[in-house]
């Protein structure tokens, strides 16, 4: 049996969440930002120690967030109005046995702007590995790919795939009407609980892959898909296929575009092996179909087979030195020998539907840090390649360097002083982009003031320097035009 979280247990829920502060806002305020910190990095005693004078607040606090048991009554107190006997059935809740106490039977916690999400507890609140249909909170991936989606309105968005209902969560701001669907029942039960206790609201399918949603099309389409790269198994349905290797994300790129309406974007997580004599960028260029989509693939890391079955193992709970941790760690680590893997790439995918004739696939590394999220860029990337298609004579256009744009140098001591080893153009907003230029580029960009266009330009730099490859400067201007650094005045 599955929980129901009706809409009533759901509002009341969220009644009784906004009478004690158990908000994102309410709890950084009850605990401090050096508990609140301490709770993030999984130390918790700070926050229990600063919750005890926090009231009904801190009673949920410690049951929720902590995994504490409280007294009943003061659970009830917390949760006036709550009928506590549906709760306890539906697993909101869970009696301590031997105790007049109550816990969390599920993760309920406060997310960003006045929202809760409802999921399954992790393996730290359980105290041991969690169960194959374990149903994932709010972690890094999902934050992550949150920050890299577009949030242009649009009016039709499928989240594939929610989960605990995340991603159709943040499609609430920017989308009319929202499709959620999930192969697990339990998931779509928990992100039921999510969406009624944010008032929003999602029509629910439950099915695998696009199975639900056939012969439909959408304005946009998110997906945190089950993408762990590894033998063909289902340890747990919220990170494994079924599928071997890179198949996963292989499967929702390749599929993906028939679902959208023209125009539509999908955006996704993914991850593709690393084989020796491989190019990745090859590799994933091909999962796409034959024309007519605009794809960006931006790689944010490459994990090591080791380093990345470790992490998985240790995700789900399970210690990589127990016996069962060793047997799953050496069956993964046979498959990558044995299929040649090297390492497992991971990033963001961003697709268009475009019934235009030469459609563009970018495959770029992005794998330094950066604080601003990536769903700006991503529009803007295709902004800018629209912008690029209907504009393919460069020579006659004006262009403006970007405000946030500086030219940095790298010198280093000579015998006749400083000597010049490097400079870059580098974008200082956004995920940062950086070139390296020479010198006659450098002294082309600088020119690029909105008043003379690009032949000109070319044809001045020419007159004082020389010769300038006009050719071989447009596809460096292409470049800098993607990145944002060169704007069209």
């Amino acid at each position: 049996m599955h929980p129901d979280l009706s809409a009533e247990l759901c509002a009341r829920l969220r009644e009784a969440f906004l009478n004690t502060g158990y908000t994102a806002d309410g709890v950084v305020d009850a605990l401090g930002p050096q508990a609140h910190a301490a709770l993030g990095r999984g130390e918790p005693e700070p926050a229990r120690r600063a919750s005890k004078d926090a009231g009904s607040l801190g009673t949920l606090i410690r049951m929720f967030l902590l995994g504490d048991h409280e007294p009943e009554q003061d659970v009830r107190k917390a949760l006036d109005g709550v009928d506590i006997d549906d709760a306890v059935k539906n697993e909101v809740l869970a009696p301590v046995p031997g105790a007049a106490s109550l816990k969390a039977g599920l993760d309920v916690r406060p997310y960003e702007d006045n929202w809760w999400v409802i999921a399954d507890l992790d393996s730290d609140l359980r105290g041991g590995a969690v169960p194959e249909d374990h149903v994932l909170g709010v972690g890094h991936a999902s934050i992550s790919l949150a920050r890299a989606t577009k949030r242009t309105p649009v009016g039709t968005l499928l989240d594939l795939g929610t989960g605990c209902g995340v991603q159709a969560l943040h499609a609430g701001t920017h989308a009319q009407r929202i499709t959620a669907t999930d192969l697990s029942e339990r998931a779509l039960r928990l992100a039921q609980g999510t969406f009624r206790m944010n008032e929003l609201n999602v029509e629910t399918l439950q099915g695998e892959w696009f199975g639900p949603v056939r012969n439909r099309r959408f304005d946009q389409v998110v997906c945190n898909p089950p993408f762990v790269v590894g033998p063909p198994r289902v340890d747990f349905v919220y990170r494994d296929s079924g599928l071997g290797g890179d198949d996963a994300s292989a499967l929702v790129i390749r599929q993906l575009p028939a679902f959208l309406n023209e125009g539509g974007v999908g955006q996704l997580l993914a991850s593709w092996v690393h084989r020796k004599g491989e190019d990745w960028e090859e590799r994933v260029s091909g999962w796409l179909p034959r024309g007519g989509i605009d794809a960006w693939f931006v790689q944010r890391d490459i994990a090591e087979p080791a380093l990345y079955v470790g992490t998985w193992l240790k995700d789900a709970g399970v210690d990589p030195r127990s016996p069962e941790g060793r047997q799953k760690a050496a069956a993964w680590l046979d498959w990558f020998e044995e299929n040649d893997v090297q390492g497992v790439g991971f990033g963001y995918v961003t697709l268009r539907r475009t019934d235009e004739m030469h459609s563009q696939v970018i495959c770029e590394d992005l794998r330094h840090a950066y604080d601003d999220p990536l769903g700006p860029e991503a529009a803007r990337w295709l902004d800018n390649i629209a912008w690029l298609r209907a504009n393919p004579d460069l020579l006659g256009q004006r262009f403006r360097v970007a405000d946030t744009v500086l030219l940095e140098e790298v010198s280093e001591p000579g015998d006749e002083g400083w000597r010049k080893v490097v400079a870059r153009l580098h974008r200082t907003d956004g995920p940062g982009w950086q070139h390296e230029v020479d010198e006659a580029t450098a002294k082309l960009v600088a020119g690029c003031n909105g008043a003379l266009p690009l032949e000109d330009l070319l044809a001045l730099l020419e007159f004082a320097y020389g010769e300038i490859d006009a050719e071989a400067a447009l596809p460096i201007v292409r470049d800098l035009i993607r990145h944002g650094m060169l704007i069209p005045a």
